[in-house]
């Protein structure tokens, strides 16, 4: 992987600067989404278009959109809830920029998030994804720093220099530093028909695929370019002990990715960690099938977890598994999202 801190600034006027397309997807959150959308009208970079698909919500945000009294703003209402990867490729391929972000509604990006990552994009056609690290806030939307610094060191983002990585795969695949919410995409590189419905939430993980597949390189700011909103309806906070039913579809659209990048032999030199991750939400099906009374259920998942990564908290779930319910309640196994 090589790796480059050279690029062009982007000294253009604006009525020559590359489109820039800017999807929302909203459900029910019509606060939220008014400072989602106000920090996408005030970017500093004017060339855009602004894409809000609400899913159905149960009041209409269409009075908000028009509010703003931006011709830049386009509303599209399904007229039934068509779930959240659905509707997010559906507002992806009513794009026409030549490169696409995607902000959830409950999140914001700072004034200069696409002054700073568009240039570099629109200087290095070798480039197909340009990503910066990110605040976390919380439901109010404070900045909360801690939580800002801990997962820049989870991620690795506090160990990663400014600059252009390619091929990219070794960071944008299993955990890596790219956040798709702190990303402005290549349009062209991707075709939004290929992500398969079955990965629902995970959907970024498969955009990565797609993108990464290629060889081309991604570029990295270090500035904290956007602000990812975290509230107990947030899919940070989505992991819980009492939702197991959550937890398992997450992790098995995890499985799916994971089979899917192991599938492809352009991404041979990174398969040793992919098989770990799938191994570890092979766990962790297991695990949530276990505390919800379903040990039979998760036995297969865990001993197939086993072949491919021995861990100890498999064997530990493995052996809890035969442990009668009465007594699984009053343990545990250490577990993460």
């Amino acid at each position: 992987m090589t790796v480059s801190t050279t690029h062009q600034p982007l000294f253009k006027t604006a009525s020559t600067l590359p489109l820039v397309s800017v999807i929302i997807p909203t459900y029910n959150r019509p606060d939220y989404l008014k400072e989602a959308l106000t920090s996408v009208v005030q970017q500093t970079y004017p060339n855009l278009e602004i894409i809000v698909s609400d899913n159905c919500s149960s009041e209409n945000p269409q009075p908000l959109v028009e509010s703003f009294q931006d011709d830049r703003i386009r509303l599209i209402r399904n007229e039934q809830n068509l779930g959240l990867i659905t509707n997010t490729m559906n507002a992806f391929k009513q794009t026409q920029g030549t490169y696409v972000v995607c902000v959830n509604d409950d999140d914001q990006l700072e004034p200069d998030f696409l002054a700073k990552l568009v240039p570099p994009l629109d200087s290095n056609p070798d480039l197909v994804i340009a990503f910066s690290d990110h605040y976390m806030v919380n439901a109010a939307g404070e900045i909360d720093l801690a939580e800002t610094e801990k997962f820049a060191h989870q991620h690795g983002r506090d160990r990663l220099q400014e600059g252009i990585y390619q091929p990219y795969w070794p960071l944008g695949l299993v955990g890596g530093p790219v956040a798709i919410c702190a990303a402005v995409i290549r349009r062209s590189a991707v075709n939004w028909n290929e992500v398969p419905s079955e990965v629902g939430g995970a959907w970024d993980m498969y955009v990565h695929f797609l993108t990464a597949r290629t060889g081309k390189g991604a570029y990295y700011c270090p500035d904290r370019l956007m602000r990812y909103r975290v509230h107990p309806q947030s899919h940070t906070s989505s992991y819980s002990a009492r939702d197991t039913d959550t937890n398992i579809q997450r992790q098995k659209s995890h499985v799916l990715c994971y089979e899917h990048f192991l599938a492809d032999d352009r991404l041979t030199p990174i398969h040793p960690p992919i098989h770990r991750a799938w191994a570890h939400a092979m766990t962790s099906i297991g695990i949530n099938l276990i505390r919800a009374n379903r040990p039979k259920e998760a036995r297969p998942y865990l001993l197939q977890s086993l072949t491919r990564s021995p861990q100890f908290r498999t064997i530990a779930a493995l052996l809890l598994s035969f442990v009668p319910p009465i007594l699984t309640q009053r343990s545990s196994v250490s577990e993460t999202a």
